[in-house]
């Protein structure tokens, strides 16, 4: 992969190229971004730079011209993506490149390492650059198991890292999510700190409070921001062919992450309407019966889908708020025709007390989600506060 497959960050692309081409270089980076930001795909793509043989070639030390004068060192943009190790590593094949990220034991009582899963993550990887670590976990069947990274998996990246390298100037070690490292993780301590010469650590991770402490004292901070809007809707049309109003409107609630994007382009927010038009009239309509039959339509669709509803509720009663605040003629220039018709009606419902109540119920919800929360117990407690904070706006509106 190369820094111009990837959408946008083009400062962080630069603080990265910088970093090489003035020899500031880490030894041990830590990439931090939330998911869909694309930190593995950034990672990828300054590994490929660093085995990539034009830029190997302008790290070699300068010679001298004819006439005495050192030569200047100008170093590629960007890797050629051609050269064989371009080809290798775009492919995740290059020998000097080394993967670790969470695994599960492929039978009971054996300690599992990436390797076990190399040829699945590489197929994941080349096709989802932007996905997350849920995602991957249900990819390998992982089912509720809690992916690792193993005391094993420690003891083959330091096997790893005192080989010399095959092919280029660099070793690199790429470690995505050093989240589900635990204690184990001490043991690459002493080579993150002082590691064999021309070796580079590349982390990745989404929430640095989970990584062990040790680990993030031993490291160089790269921060990698969420997508905007505006970025992500360019590239629902550039590279998805997505219509640019439907673009903006999904970029709106992908809440930076490129690939929760991605995820509800593929599905039709028209059944996002139908089912909280069920919901909705569930709660103040057809009761208990119907409630039951909403918790049981979406508690199947997948943790992804149950946080794309619920961030897509979100954007409705905001713009719901926007209309109430600045009026119908001024909030219908903020939003599409369909988000504004139906947010219009969710006015009968709430008062804008009662729209941060549900917002922030909603929040918490996406929250618990994101923690695996069963889907079931969820949004059956989501709907009883639901139908209290509308049971309530009602009574206000009798007073």
């Amino acid at each position: 992969m190369k820094f111009s497959d990837i959408i946008n960050h083009d400062e962080v692309k630069a603080q990265l190229k910088n970093m090489v081409t003035e020899n500031r270089l880490s030894h041990a980076l830590f990439f931090l971004g939330k998911e869909g930001a694309g930190g593995l795909a950034l990672g990828r793509a300054l590994a490929q730079y660093m085995v990539c043989e034009r830029t190997n070639k302008s790290a070699q030390p300068a010679g001298m011209s004819l006439f005495g004068e050192e030569e200047e060192v100008k170093f590629p943009e960007d890797s050629c993506g051609v050269c064989p190790p371009c080809i290798k590593a775009s492919q995740l094949i290059h020998p000097d490149i080394h993967f670790t990220y969470p695994v599960i034991p492929l039978k009971a009582g054996s300690p599992p390492v990436s390797s076990d899963y190399m040829e699945k993550f590489r197929t994941w990887a080349l096709k989802y650059p932007y996905s997350n670590s849920f995602e991957w976990l249900q990819y390998i069947d992982a089912e509720n198991k809690q992916g690792n990274i193993t005391a094993r998996e420690c003891e083959v990246i330091l096997h790893n890292m005192n080989l010399k390298s095959f092919e280029s100037l660099y070793k690199i070690q790429i470690i995505w999510m050093p989240e589900a490292l635990g204690k184990e993780g001490n043991k690459l301590l002493k080579v993150i700190e002082e590691p064999p010469p021309n070796t580079l650590f590349i982390l990745i991770a989404e929430n640095e409070e989970l990584v062990l402490p040790t680990i993030l004292s031993r490291t160089q901070l790269v921060k990698i921001p969420a997508y905007k809007a505006e970025d992500i809707a360019d590239a629902l049309v550039e590279k998805h062919g997505a219509d640019p109003v439907q673009a903006r409107k999904i970029a709106a609630m992908s809440n930076g992450s490129y690939w929760e994007a991605i995820q509800n382009l593929d599905h039709n927010t028209n059944d996002w309407d139908d089912l909280l038009k069920e919901w909705m009239n569930s709660l103040v309509k057809t009761g208990p019966v119907a409630q039951l039959k909403f918790i049981e339509d979406i508690s199947k669709t997948g943790r992804e889908k149950q946080k794309q509803f619920l961030r897509y509720f979100t954007q409705l009663l905001q713009h719901t708020l926007h209309i109430i605040v600045l009026g119908e003629e001024v909030a219908s220039k903020r939003e599409s025709e369909s988000i504004h018709q139906f947010a219009t009606k969710l006015q009968r419902f709430f008062q804008p007390e009662q729209i941060d109540a549900v917002i922030h119920e909603l929040d918490s919800a996406t929250y618990q989600i994101e923690r695996n929360a069963n889907p079931k117990i969820l949004f059956h407690a989501l709907t009883i506060k639901l139908y209290h904070i509308i049971s309530d706006k009602s009574l206000i509106l009798v007073k």
